[in-house]
């Protein structure tokens, strides 16, 4: 068993996730125009607070989707690494009068994952905070510590400068957390159930096929897809769902593989090896 994997089952692992796209939203219409364009609710939202949430097309399927986190004077929003222009150019199409700058941060700042059951005890013993609710986040020194978790463990999310990686990795190991490979990673959010964009939600999934429904407001008015997401609502079903399943054996079957489970097709879109379950777990589109 990998020591990464290991960590992050039963105690820290640490993750670098410079690569992912890290874009500030300023100006004084910055919360109207991302309530307009995503499926969450951003215009209550209050500094120290986030959300996931999904970026539309008009015929509801999904573009993107976001870690948002409020602040003071701006929005932080937190996308996967091939996300990052895409994401931009989406929330952009959509700036008419509003007051509104977008700027990509991401070269410029380093992104640190902490996660597994050990992972606020390894943020405590660096006399960090540990934000007690989802997406909700905390000012550290130069940093910003979210509860944010990319493996679907407990886990922390840390924002800091680039430069500031380096010592701060090097903290976090005395503090007793491991490195984790992707692969690592990978493996574990499979475990977990846990989707990621570009592998299990693609620019044609409907929000209400992902399961991912936390990403989702239906209190919050309209906003770009939500027709489509609300004529789903009613209907009380979708053709397919994304579900965790478990297969005999050791070989993982590739995406795009089509199988039976339940009695049911399923097309697989993530599967790998699960040390702990002694078999293979994958993530697939099950008809309903």
């Amino acid at each position: 068993m990998q020591e990464g994997y290991a960590a992050l089952r039963r105690g820290a692992a640490w993750m670098d996730l410079k690569a992912r796209g890290r874009i500030l939203a300023r100006g004084r219409d910055r919360a109207r125009l991302l309530h307009n364009v995503t499926t969450n609710e951003v215009k209550k939202m209050a500094p120290g607070e986030g959300c996931y949430a999904f970026l539309l097309s008009p015929q509801g399927r999904i573009q993107a989707d976001l870690l948002l986190f409020c602040f003071e004077d701006r929005f932080l929003i937190g996308v996967e690494p091939e996300l990052r222009e895409k994401a931009v150019r989406h929330i952009r199409r959509y700036i008419i009068a509003d007051q509104v700058e977008l700027e990509d941060i991401s070269p410029r700042t380093a992104e640190i994952g902490i996660e597994g059951p050990g992972a606020a005890a390894a943020l405590a013993a660096l006399g960090a905070p540990a934000p007690d609710r989802d997406y909700s986040h905390l000012a550290w020194n130069d940093s910003t510590i979210a509860r944010a978790s990319l493996t679907g463990q407990p886990g922390f999310r840390i924002f800091c400068p680039e430069d500031a990686a380096g010592d701060l990795i090097r903290a976090l190991e005395s503090a007793g957390a491991t490195p984790a490979t992707a692969e690592d990673a990978r493996v574990v959010r499979i475990e977990n159930g846990k989707p990621r964009y570009g592998d299990d939600i693609r620019d044609t999934t409907l929000p209400q096929e992902t399961r991912q429904m936390h990403a989702v407001s239906f209190t919050k008015g309209c906003y770009i897809g939500q027709e489509i997401v609300e004529r789903i609502r009613a209907r009380g079903h979708v053709n397919r769902a994304l579900e965790r399943i478990e297969l005999e054996g050791a070989d993982p079957p590739p995406a795009g593989t089509v199988i039976e489970a339940g009695g049911k097709q399923a097309e697989i879109t993530s599967s790998a090896y699960s040390p702990d379950a002694g078999k293979v777990v994958a993530l697939a589109y099950v008809r309903e």
